[in-house]
C-alpha cells in the first residue's frame, strides 16, 4: 500500500516521522513524502537530534537511527509538491507533528488542507500525531463549514505537556515550544462539536515513552478510520495501530 506523509521543509519531529516510516516500510508499505515545493529535501528539527537543552529532551537513540536511515532513502529525496498530489492514489495519510517555527509552513497551509479534505472524504485511514492533529482541526468540510474533526473522538498534544516544556525552556529558548499563541489542545477542542465527550487527554505523562516492545506509557485514540496520538512517546504504538487500520478493508 502507498501512504502519503506531508511534511514541512524543516523542523518536523524526528520520532513522529522516522518511527512510522520505519515500521511502515518494514511491513512492506511505500511511504511517499510531500512538501510545499517538489524536489525539496526536508529536514527534521535539528535540536531533537542533538538535544534541546543541555543534551536533553531530544529524540531517543533508536528513532535517531531510523531518521539517519530515512535521510539515505530515495523516497526522502523525491518529495512531491502538495499542489501536485492526486490523493486518490494513496491508501493512507499520515500527519506527523513538530513544534519548532518551521512547522507553521505545514500546519497553516490552505493548499495542504484542501488536499487533506479530499483525502478525508475518501474514508481511508488517516493518522495524526501531536501538532499534526492541527492540520485536521483546521481542515473544513465545505458542506458544513466545520472542521472534519467536528464529530470525531481525538487526542493531540495535551496542554499540560506543551505548557510544561515551554516553562522549562523559555529562559533559554524563548517560544521554541509554543508554535502558536493558542495551545494545540485548545484549538483542537474548539474544532469539536462536543469537546467534553470527544477529546481524550490520556494518562498524565511527561517523560516515559513507549518503545517497540513496551506500550505502557503510550496512548492513542481510534475512531473508525481515524487514529490520533499525543506526542513522540506514542509513536511506536501509533505506527502499529496505523498498520492495523491499513490492513482492514474499507468501502473506498
Amino acid at each position: 500500500m502507498r501512504v502519503l506523509m506531508p511534511v514541512p521543509d524543516h523542523d518536523f519531529d524526528v520520532t513522529e516521522v522516522a518511527v512510522p516510516w520505519r515500521l511502515l516500510t518494514r511491513a512492506g508499505h511505500e511511504v511517499v513524502f510531500a512538501t510545499e515545493r517538489a524536489g525539496t529535501r526536508p529536514a527534521a528539527d535539528p535540536r531533537l537530534l542533538t538535544g534541546v537543552l543541555f543534551g536533553q529532551l531530544g529524540a531517543d537513540d533508536e528513532p535517531k537511527t531510523f531518521y539517519e536511515q530515512l535521510t539515505a532513502a530515495p523516497e526522502f529525496a523525491a518529495a512531491l509538491a502538495w499542489s501536485d498530489l492526486d490523493v486518490t492514489e494513496y491508501d493512507g495519510l499520515l500527519l506527523p507533528g513538530g513544534h519548532a517555527p518551521g512547522m507553521r509552513q505545514y500546519l497553516g497551509s490552505a493548499e495542504l488542507q484542501e488536499q487533506v479534505r479530499k483525502f478525508w472524504a475518501l474514508g481511508r485511514p488517516v493518522g495524526a500525531i501531536c501538532h499534526g492533529v492541527l492540520v485536521l482541526a483546521r481542515t473544513r468540510d465545505p458542506a458544513t463549514g466545520r472542521s472534519v474533526l467536528s464529530g470525531r473522538r481525538t487526542t493531540c498534544l495535551p496542554k499540560y505537556m506543551e505548557r510544561t516544556a515551554y516553562f522549562a525552556t523559555a529562559w533559554r529558548l524563548g517560544r521554541y515550544y509554543r508554535t502558536y499563541p493558542a495551545y494545540v489542545e485548545d484549538e483542537v477542542r474548539a474544532a469539536l462539536a462536543d469537546p467534553a465527550a470527544q477529546f481524550e487527554r490520556g494518562p498524565r505523562e511527561l517523560s516515559r515513552r513507549g518503545t517497540e516492545t513496551d506500550d505502557t506509557a503510550a496512548f492513542v485514540v481510534e475512531d473508525g478510520t481515524y487514529l490520533s496520538a499525543r506526542w513522540p512517546g506514542d509513536a511506536y504504538l501509533f505506527a502499529r495501530r496505523y498498520l492495523d487500520l491499513l490492513a482492514r478493508p474499507t468501502d473506498a
